[in-house]
């Protein structure tokens, strides 16, 4: 059974739960999972600022973290991601992509990562960013946020 669970700060107009719970079961469903316990939140720059300061000891703002809880090797997949809903707005207005695609992306992204994807090196981001175009093709990621 796959469990995702929404959270989003009070004070930010985040996307539509059911549809980023959507969208991560697409991802994992496709990636071969079939068991997952995973939480999204949805934060503010401050928020995961800090999480990158204790974590990775780097004093820098970033736009998804993705912890894995359990052990790579587990089938299961247990984990937290986090997104910044202020850094996916300017992310797309400086990339001139929809704001809805943006928030698709880093949740794809962040799902990859806790799937023991990396982007580290040049070819390794190449691949998936393809693996993220081809899942926000496959997703109506208009439906991430109500109009």
């Amino acid at each position: 059974m796959i469990a995702v669970r929404v959270e989003i700060h009070p004070a930010l107009r985040g996307p539509d739960p059911k549809a980023s719970k959507a969208l991560l079961n697409h991802v994992l469903k496709a990636e071969g999972v079939h068991d997952a316990d995973i939480t999204i939140i949805f934060g503010d720059d401050e928020l995961l600022r800090d999480l990158k300061k204790t974590f990775f000891k780097k004093d820098q703002f970033t736009d998804v973290i993705a912890f894995r809880l359990n052990d790579y090797k587990e089938p299961a997949v247990e984990g937290e991601l986090y997104i910044s809903l202020p850094r996916a707005e300017e992310n797309a207005r400086e990339l001139g992509e929809p704001f809805p695609k943006e928030v698709g992306r880093l949740i794809i992204h962040g799902g990859l990562h806790l799937l023991d994807y990396h982007d580290h090196t040049t070819e390794e981001k190449r691949q998936m960013q393809e693996i993220e175009d081809r899942y926000l093709d496959q997703f109506p990621w208009k439906t991430l946020f109500k109009t």
